[in-house]
């Protein structure tokens, strides 16, 4: 785990709110800082949307517990059964990330026995919390998905081009190897969510562009490729060690593998417009992906074993291959709409 902005901002978060809830004489401020710490989110969208929710099922919540503290004081068994009343009502609303500060309220309210000034007190307390976090994100730092998304693309793509450039001449010890493929699949995991952040910022907020949408798609596209990529080292594992081959056919399967990474690395480089206007034709990677998959097992005798293997591999590359294509298409059709 690496330190970060929200690692960063949840103590600023936590500090303002142990600090306002001190100047306001509330007590106990600590409940002020739980709610901040639950309320610190990864996006702007994110963390409008939490501040929303949870001002809605957090007055929901104090309601039904002062009620709740009124009729039934605090008794445990009172508690619980108003907990998963509350449980309930968030899932009905569709709003369940906010459950677990709304319950940190309810108890709070509830410990207060119906007397409605302490109530209410831990009830503020709760919303201080929530908008000390909510004003943090927004104002220092803020998230910036696109950015990390771009970003986290290249690291992802260095990972994955040490492993296809070495997978198919085996030239890294299997451990090293299953412990860096592990870590690729981690990072494309992570990568994942990073894209749906920026999904949700794009399609939920109204004033989201033309533009935008369109660069969505090329978001889209390059997170496809490269778990493209991770499933030829998938097939690479499963099967091409496995099928009975030549010297030939392995300096054929390389030398694809790496114009094929070649190709993806000059795409993510035409994407931050870093590269020359025609430094790299795509048409000439179609046509040897092409001809690779015609010849995927060309000089496999008949008694040899493992065509069927080796053509699962060629299938996965050639699936690579026309996904990096795809994605220059798309990244040519952006750079050409900025600009006209």
């Amino acid at each position: 785990m690496t330190f970060g902005a929200r690692m960063l901002k949840t103590g600023i978060a936590v500090t303002l709110a142990l600090y306002i809830s001190t100047w306001l004489q509330f007590s106990p401020p600590v409940i002020a800082a739980i709610a901040a710490i639950f309320a610190v989110q990864p996006s702007i969208y994110r963390s409008w949307r939490y501040f929303l929710e949870q001002v809605q099922t957090n007055t929901l919540g104090a309601v039904i517990a002062m009620l709740a503290g009124t009729y039934f004081s605090k008794e445990p068994i009172a508690i619980g059964v108003v907990c998963i009343l509350v449980i309930m009502l968030c899932i009905k609303l569709k709003m369940e990330e906010t459950i677990g500060l709304t319950l940190v309220t309810v108890v709070a309210v509830m410990d207060a026995s119906g007397q409605w000034g302490f109530a209410l007190n831990r009830f503020l307390l709760s919303m201080i919390g929530i908008v000390s976090a909510f004003a943090i994100n927004i104002v220092f730092l803020p998230p910036k998905p696109k950015e990390q998304f771009t970003d986290q693309v290249h690291t992802v793509f260095g990972k994955l081009s040490l492993l296809l450039r070495t997978a198919v001449s085996d030239e890294m010890k299997e451990k090293v190897f299953r412990s860096q493929k592990q870590g690729l699949a981690d990072s494309l995991n992570s990568l994942s969510g990073k894209y749906k952040l920026i999904e949700e910022e794009v399609k939920k907020l109204k004033r989201s562009k033309y533009r935008q949408t369109r660069q969505l798609v090329v978001y889209k596209q390059m997170l496809y490729t490269l778990q493209k990529g991770y499933e030829v080292l998938e097939a690479v594992e499963e099967h091409f060690f496995q099928a009975d081959r030549t010297d030939d056919m392995n300096k054929r399967y390389d030398r694809h593998m790496e114009k094929l990474i070649k190709f993806h690395e000059h795409v993510l480089l035409k994407f931050e417009d870093k590269l020359k206007p025609e430094s790299w034709k795509s048409d000439s990677v179609v046509e040897a992906n092409d001809l690779f998959m015609k010849h995927a097992t060309d000089g496999y005798a008949e008694e040899r074993e493992g065509a069927l293997r080796l053509f699962i591999v060629a299938a996965a590359m050639y699936d690579y291959g026309h996904q990096t294509a795809r994605l220059d298409r798309l990244v040519e059709h952006v750079d050409s709409e900025e600009d006209e």
